[in-house]
């Protein structure tokens, strides 16, 4: 018997961003990036270890905004075209650092990574790349976890039952439609938790979810365990609790892994570095300066005269960072073992959750680290990858407790998406939820264009409640954007809300909202309903 356990839980995640009607936007590129250096990477990390025979356990959860992205056609069609843009500029690239061996191997690596991921998603995925993780799935080497419709922070509409209940609603249904199976684990964007979520979560079939650290160390009676067991709800759900030490080897910006010296530099970037001149073409209007991808230098140290990247030293670093992190696992699993349960009856299972766009977008040498790590387990007499859903058949009985409200995130009790940079935004949310609701109450059973506006409506407040907005606007990076997008979704709420009053709704702009905002095409504008509010009980 293992002395214990890892559950590794990469969760992928990207607002919904979709503009048909402008040709170039910086933020549609999020996921072209995360494509490029994340998702495609992750599969074919994958695909190796299952080729060299490497068992291996992986939990993963991907958002619907994200799934219902990867399967649009307008931008899986924008996205082989960003692929040609970059495989040009690979080619340049090529031919500028021919004199500068260190950089020129960089240059060769990056041509062979866009053709790479070009030639996948075109070929092997058939442009839907969710087909890869599909068929890891569904062969039982990485669990998929379900999350809210559109990642919303969940905490701050606690007074709302059928607004919280339609993001679980909604995100388990389209997690079956994509996937195909019935998720049983969910993950709490931003790991936010407020007494009673796990009532929705049981309400549609989910049997355990995952909390911030504090969520169950200062839980309602703490299980002895602490984080290195799981506990169990009243109601039965099983949580997880986020192991803080494990994590902060890899996120911490100070003490984690991606800071070391030897690793690539995430911002020294040439869409920032070059002449407009020559790297132009390749820029929003041929000027706005963003990053391209193409980064040649190390991290270094807090310094403007970066060194060459050394992708061979950065390479001995990851394997040393493998083992040290494994080491310490194993370590802790040994002596967890000792005190938790003299007779070994359950053994201590560490859950380490990540964003996945941390491997391979922010963190270049992730992915390789995280191969490295799976194959240093797979070796292991004492420490073994484990999926909650293993975990949970083979040891299920657990203390039963409540968790406590809590978040991940700068202080860990939701001042990230609540705070003097974003606040005026739920006012206005709120309003929209409310006008859902008596919609629905008002117009119960409508077809045609009225049915076709209500199901809007609710794809538009589902969009304003994403959690990415209220971030964004505290971290300054795209404000604006953020801005503009809560403002278009509460006031598309209010337009049909205006238009159903008087009885009149415009057909074309409804037609130009649907198609900028596809998402869900299922959706019954019911999930709002408040009846559901008094079948759950709450």
């Amino acid at each position: 018997m293992k002395s214990g356990y890892l559950v590794l839980l990469l969760h992928a995640h990207l607002p919904f961003v979709r503009h048909p009607e402008e040709e170039s936007l910086i933020e549609e590129t999020w996921l072209y990036e995360a494509i490029s250096e994340t998702y495609l990477p992750l599969l074919r990390v994958l695909n190796r270890l299952e080729a060299d025979g490497v068992p291996f356990r992986l939990a993963v959860s991907m958002s619907p905004t994200l799934t219902s992205m990867l399967q649009d056609d307008l931008l899986q069609e924008r996205y082989l075209a960003y692929c040609d843009r970059l495989i040009d500029l690979a080619g340049r690239e090529l031919e500028r650092t021919r004199d500068h061996p260190q950089f020129h191997a960089m240059a060769k690596r990056y041509h062979e990574l866009h053709v790479t991921n070009r030639r996948e998603f075109a070929e092997t995925y058939k442009r839907d790349i969710t087909r890869g993780f599909d068929y890891h799935y569904k062969r039982g080497r990485i669990e998929l976890l379900a999350t809210a419709a559109t990642h919303a922070y969940l905490p701050l509409y606690m007074q709302y039952p059928s607004a919280v209940d339609a993001q679980v609603r909604v995100g388990v249904e389209s997690h079956l439609r994509v996937f195909g199976k019935s998720p049983r684990g969910f993950w709490l964007p931003e790991c936010g938790y407020a007494p009673g979520v796990e009532e929705y979560l049981a309400d549609h079939g989910i049997r355990y979810f995952f909390v911030a650290t504090h969520g169950v160390v200062f839980a309602g009676e703490r299980p002895d365990a602490g984080v290195y067991a799981p506990m169990r709800c009243p109601n039965g759900l099983a949580v997880f609790g986020r192991d803080h030490a494990s994590s902060n080897a890899v996120w911490s910006a100070d003490e984690g892994y991606p800071s070391d010296i030897s690793y690539r530099d995430f911002y020294r970037d040439i869409g920032h570095d070059l002449p407009l001149s020559y790297i132009g073409r390749y820029l929003p209007g041929g000027r706005l300066r963003m990053n391209t991808g193409f980064k040649y230098h190390a991290v270094t140290g807090k310094t403007d005269q970066k060194l060459p990247y050394d992708p061979d030293k950065a390479t001995r670093k990851v394997r040393e960072h493998a083992e040290n992190f494994v080491y310490h696992q194993t370590k802790r699993v040994r002596r967890l073992g000792q005190l938790m349960h003299s007779d070994r009856r359950v053994p201590p299972v560490i859950a380490t959750p990540f964003d996945a766009e941390l491997f391979g977008h922010w963190w270049y040498e992730g992915l390789e680290w995280l191969d490295a790590v799976v194959r240093r387990v797979a070796e292991s007499d004492d420490l073994s990858l484990v999926t909650p859903t293993e975990y949970l058949k083979e040891h299920p009985e657990h203390k039963v407790g409540s968790p406590s409200f809590s978040s991940w995130g700068t202080k860990g009790y939701s001042e990230v998406w609540l705070d003097g940079s974003n606040d005026w935004i739920y006012p206005h949310i709120h309003k929209a939820i409310e006008r859902m609701g008596e919609l629905v109450e008002r117009f119960p059973n409508e077809n045609g264009l009225k049915r076709r506006a209500l199901n809007q409506v609710a794809r538009e407040v589902l969009l304003s409640q994403s959690s990415d907005w209220p971030f964004i606007m505290r971290a300054g990076t795209a404000a604006p954007y953020a801005v503009r997008r809560v403002k278009d979704h509460v006031g598309n709420v209010a337009h049909v809300y205006e238009a159903l009053s008087r009885g009149a709704i415009g057909t074309e702009w409804l037609t130009r909202v649907e198609r900028r905002h596809n998402l869900f095409p299922d959706l019954d504008y019911r999930v709002f309903s408040p009846r559901d509010d008094a079948t759950t009980g709450r």
